[in-house]
């Protein structure tokens, strides 16, 4: 496609990968199905997922980049690129909700924006996820990082619920009655992680404490003062911890990182960590090491030190010999927070690369991702994929390569892409369609070369200055046209009509992924 040739950057590819030996490549046909596997024949599995980096921001997918990335251009030179590949929403929480259930979230009680740090759960009770997945199949499952996708906190009174009074500017509840100080009632180990270390939400959003599994790591509240200023520097006054340190919070989640898989290497069970960054979504705060470093201002440097970060990973599993049988995916969760005053102050720095729009925008800028995949014993590498993926795919994907049955019930939007990691020549689309969804709730489809989406403008922060702007809705064709700056919704509405057709049916149907039910 005319599309993928414009946007891929074979030069980096190409420069390494004559050096690197080619190891034999697994094949996962005529396998056991479900049960427990060993450590010998089951890959660890590590998932990265960035926090609003953009796909510009990547060296190893815009050669121009002002931004320097050389771990994160190393795990692309040693495994495979893709080039196509969505977040299932464009911001965080139903982007997470998404990944580990299989399942787009606007299929949940979320139909748009983001939870808050107070939100109740938005995973249901008995909803499957990768964790009880990779648990089914012998796994030691552990998150460190970012949960974002609510919690169930210990109330002070039987009058006050975590749907407490909403905040009036955000419509978040506001912590009245919470106590963060006892253990949580539902976290992360209610849905299938072993271990849980984690911070409840954005580090722009309290509450900021740590919780162990389930408990608060200290005692002693105290009310945080917010900021606002300078730009990027933003997090929201509220309840913290005494001893919390909003400045080393990506460092502190980097070594609990790498000591879960120090830990985990020394167990007869393979292990699963699932690790969301709190970089580099606001608050941008660069430790000192990584000031300045950068051509793109303290985002810039923010995104050096959130590749820094990767690079402590890829070193530790390195240090202890397992990298070869380890499968590490970096990704995000959406397209960069690049606005339009930052693009004036940074002209030569592409955050969300060609792209149009930005993170909270239906248009490719919000949710087409970099996404990396590095497994030397399971993929070529120097590779290059244009296959289209959603990061709900995920789970389909873990359940083939770890020869696990995915229940009926479960990841209704989950396709497998494992045949495109391992094998070598073309393989059959993953998907035929991919729905998007903005920060506002506005739908696109997404079908071969051909985008439709079903409104107006943006659907997110950016504002829509183009000559068709008044247009009841988008066609656009990705191959010829992949910034969007050509709506043919009126030169096609025929395909569009049949577009707006498929996308209100897999609405209404509860599913996409055939062989599942609602």
């Amino acid at each position: 496609m005319k599309l993928l040739r414009r946007i891929s950057n074979a030069k980096i590819v190409a420069a390494c990968v004559a050096s690197i030996t080619i190891l034999c490549i697994p094949s996962f046909r005529n396998v056991p199905t479900d049960g427990p596997g060993t450590k010998a024949d089951l890959p660890n599995i590590v998932v990265i997922l960035a926090d609003d980096m953009g796909y510009g921001d990547i060296r190893a997918y815009n050669p121009e980049s002002q931004i320097p990335t050389p771990n994160l251009d190393k795990l692309a030179v040693g495994g495979l690129r893709f080039t196509d590949a969505h977040s299932g929403s464009s911001v965080c929480t139903p982007t997470r909700y998404g990944l580990l259930t299989g399942r787009y979230a606007f299929r949940s009680s979320l139909k748009k924006g983001v939870l808050g740090g107070y939100s109740p759960p938005l995973i249901e009770n008995d909803r499957f996820t990768i964790a009880d997945l990779l648990s089914n199949a012998g796994y030691h499952t552990g998150i460190v990082g970012k949960w974002h996708l609510g919690l169930s906190f210990a109330i002070d009174s039987v009058t006050t619920s975590t749907n407490a009074p909403a905040d009036s500017t955000s419509g978040w509840p506001n912590g009245n009655g919470i106590n963060v100080e006892k253990p949580l009632v539902n976290s992360p180990n209610d849905v299938g992680f072993d271990y849980s270390y984690i911070i409840p939400a954005s580090l722009d959003m309290p509450p900021y404490v740590y919780f162990d599994d389930k408990k608060p790591t200290e005692r002693g509240i105290v009310q945080l003062e917010g900021s606002k200023y300078p730009r990027g520097v933003l997090w929201r006054e509220g309840k913290a911890s005494a001893n919390f340190n909003i400045h080393a919070t990506l460092d502190h989640f980097s070594k609990k990182a790498t000591d879960f898989i120090s830990k985990s290497a020394r167990s007869e069970k393979p292990f699963f960590l699932y690790l969301p960054l709190t970089g580099p979504h606001t608050p941008w705060l660069p430790s000192q090491r990584f000031k300045g470093k950068s051509k793109a201002g303290i985002y810039g440097d923010f995104v050096a030190h959130t590749d820094a970060v990767v690079g402590e990973v890829m070193h530790t599993l390195d240090s202890l010999g397992i990298t070869g049988n380890t499968l590490v995916i970096f990704t995000s969760d959406n397209g960069a927070d690049w606005r339009p005053g930052d693009k004036q102050l940074f002209p030569a720095h592409q955050a969300n690369y060609i792209f149009r729009g930005q993170k909270s925008d239906i248009w490719e800028g919000g949710h087409r991702v970099p996404f990396l995949a590095s497994w030397p014993m399971g993929i070529k590498p120097g590779r290059q994929t244009s296959n289209t993926i959603c990061l709900t795919d995920l789970l389909a994907t873990f359940a083939t390569i770890t020869h696990q049955k995915i229940p009926a019930s479960a990841a209704q939007d989950s396709f497998d892409f494992s045949t495109v990691l391992t094998n070598n020549a073309p393989v059959n689309p993953t998907r035929q369609s991919i729905i998007h969804h903005s920060i506002k709730g506005m739908f696109a489809l997404r079908k071969g070369k051909w985008k439709y989406i079903e409104g107006k403008g943006s659907g997110g922060w950016s504002e829509d200055n183009s000559p068709t702007a008044d247009l009841q809705a988008q066609l656009y064709d990705l191959e010829t046209d992949p910034t969007e700056s050509k709506n043919v919704f009126t030169s096609f509405s025929d395909i569009a009509r049949s577009l707006d057709s498929e996308l209100q049916k897999q609405k209404k149907s509860g599913y996409t992924r055939s062989g599942s039910n609602k």
